[in-house]
């Protein structure tokens, strides 16, 4: 552990769950990082992801976005190229990126969007694309007729949340620089997504637990029973 994660830790009472303004104040505190740290919230379900009907996924728009310039690929046809690429997309087009992508494992992009006649042409790209988290899906918006508007909103920072295989959530909320109201937003915005996303497989309590860490900062428990 370096000093400057030492100094951070001793501001942080590990037996404590604090409320969500507190924890986010904590945050920017404990980050001392000589960049402009990303910070992370981490949320555990009391769900079972290995059931259909317990899946917890969907995305969300956050209001100030997450600070990360975000490259998009859109895979379409016609029209729809330009369109996407009008509306801020990094690339856009066909089979062309489909190839350089199984062939040159070229992944120089963080949202992949695709119209819903695309598919067949990036459907075989599920084993390589789906480990990172990139293979779009109508649920996350990113298999869509209106491929501009998803261009939009991702650019916006419009972003994903999953459950992993342990059951857990993890994803940006913003950045240290942001400050905590900004960030207070962001994280009020993602988290009453994810609770109006609740399976309604789902059994006993939802939000087991909350935390919430700098890049290089330690991670702050937040008291569940606040959020929501």
């Amino acid at each position: 552990m370096g000093k400057k994660y030492i100094d951070s830790a001793k501001l942080v009472d590990r037996s404590k769950a604090y409320d969500p303004a507190e924890a986010l104040d904590l945050v920017c505190q404990t980050s001392k990082a000589k960049f402009d740290e990303t910070i992370e919230i981490h949320i555990r379900l009391g769900v079972d992801s290995r059931h259909a009907d317990q899946q917890v996924r969907g995305a969300v728009v956050l209001p100030n976005g997450t600070g990360k310039n975000v490259k998009v690929l859109v895979f379409a046809k016609g029209d729809k190229v330009q369109a996407a690429l009008d509306a801020g997309a990094d690339y856009a087009g066909g089979a062309e990126y489909a190839e350089k992508i199984a062939q040159e494992n070229w992944f120089d992009f963080d949202v992949v969007i695709a119209s819903p006649d695309m598919m067949g042409v990036i459907g075989k790209l599920g084993k390589v694309l789906g480990p990172k988290g990139l293979m779009p899906s109508p649920k996350a918006g990113t298999v869509t007729p209106d491929v501009a508007k998803a261009v939009t909103e991702a650019k916006a920072g419009k972003i994903e949340y999953r459950l992993d295989k342990t059951n857990i959530i993890h994803c940006p909320i913003g950045k240290a620089s942001f400050g905590v109201e900004k960030l207070s937003e962001n994280f009020d915005t993602l988290v009453g997504a994810v609770i109006k996303a609740k399976p309604a497989a789902a059994k006993g309590q939802y939000i087991k637990s909350c935390v919430i860490a700098s890049t290089m900062g330690p991670g702050i428990k937040v008291n569940q029973a606040k959020l929501g």
